[in-house]
């Protein structure tokens, strides 16, 4: 999985998930979970929007098109892709 995304709340990661999955490509939002522990963890960069390796360049450009701002490119600007399995 690679991060295609980085949101910055979960609203904005669950319209780029719909988004992707419109256009047929899986998608997981990653850091759910950790919202609540905010005040004990950092309050950026919990939540983030990961799609198959293959389907990672043509993700990107739909995510590019959603307008979301330069935090879009997440891999593209520096945050690295994880891989195996995604944590819940």
């Amino acid at each position: 999985m690679r991060i295609v995304y980085q949101a910055a709340n979960l609203m904005d990661a669950h319209l780029v998930r719909h988004a992707l999955e419109w256009a047929d490509i899986p998608a997981f939002v990653r850091g759910e979970a950790l919202v609540g522990g905010i005040g004990e963890l950092p309050a950026f960069g919990l939540v983030s929007v990961a799609v198959p390796d293959s389907a990672w360049e043509q993700a990107l450009a739909i995510v590019d098109q959603l307008g979301f701002g330069s935090n879009a490119t997440a891999e593209r600007d520096g945050i690295p892709s994880q891989g195996g399995a995604c944590p819940a």
